[in-house]
């Protein structure tokens, strides 16, 4: 992999339940220059929650909800422990932006303990790998930013190609600076992707902006790859709904859902 400068954002100022950052031209998402593309933020939220615990919990469930375009700017992300437990834990956080004062996001995580001998059943099938994929160009119209900060390998489908598709990513940047993404960071930074990757509808006539995204995790992901078997479905009205299996190199990780607001683009 060819590592990209930098880092999604650069860390302000930190302290225990509370970051302050700055986004950086690597979360811009392909719908504007000037918003985020959805899995940087969710991954900044996560980072916050996991800096309460002490890392003898995993994430089962985590939801993320999108109040409104996330800016490439100045935010404050806070997080709490809302439902302390010895066997599960649920935990909130909110991201700010600090030019506006207004809630821009925001994300509750459902942890449980760490068990590494537990039982295994009922795994889908593995996609073939990230070297059997391969790289396509950005599709005409799409901004850059979140989408070169990717190293993608398209199984089946692609960007340009409307339909279900196939793909592995991993990212070419840290979080912040000088710390390596944990596993549940590198997932969620990726993981919303599903809805552009297997998108059913051309991005030139239509939006599809996903206003949330909720995950099942069976374990943590493992290596530097995530891979995505995605597809879209559209219910003729203005909802749509993208859903994916979520892979590493070693099998199945969990699944994702994320409901779409689906309207006619503005045509300039």
């Amino acid at each position: 992999m060819s590592p990209a400068p930098g880092s999604f954002y650069e860390l302000d100022e930190a302290a225990t339940g509370t970051s302050t950052v700055t986004a950086t031209t690597h979360t811009a998402g392909p719908w504007s220059p000037d918003a985020q593309h959805g899995g940087p933020p969710m991954a900044l939220m996560a980072r916050e929650a996991q800096r309460l615990g002490d890392g003898s919990r995993v994430v089962a469930r985590v939801t993320c909800d999108l109040l409104g375009p996330v800016p490439v700017g100045r935010l404050r992300v806070d997080s709490r422990v809302v439902r302390p437990g010895r066997s599960v834990e649920l935990v909130e956080c909110e991201l700010v932006d600090l030019t506006s004062s207004r809630a821009v996001a925001r994300a509750a995580l459902w942890l449980v303990p760490r068990v590494e001998d537990g039982p295994v059943a009922g795994f889908p099938t593995p996609p073939p790998g990230p070297p059997d994929g391969v790289e396509h160009g950005m599709p005409q119209g799409w901004h850059p930013g979140y989408l070169d900060a990717i190293e993608w390998s398209w199984v089946e489908g692609g960007l340009e190609q409307p339909g279900p598709a196939t793909v592995w990513m991993r990212p070419r940047v840290t979080l912040v600076p000088d710390e390596p993404l944990s596993p549940l960071q590198r997932l969620l930074v990726c993981v919303d992707s599903a809805s552009g990757a297997s998108a059913a509808l051309d991005i030139r006539d239509w939006q599809f902006m996903n206003t949330e995204l909720t995950g099942h995790l069976v374990r943590e992901a493992a290596g530097e790859w995530i891979g995505l078997r995605a597809h879209t479905t559209l219910g003729g009205g203005a909802v749509g709904l993208a859903m994916a299996e979520v892979f590493d190199e070693h099998g199945f990780v969990g699944r994702t859902a994320q409901a779409l607001l689906v309207r006619p683009a503005v045509q300039e």
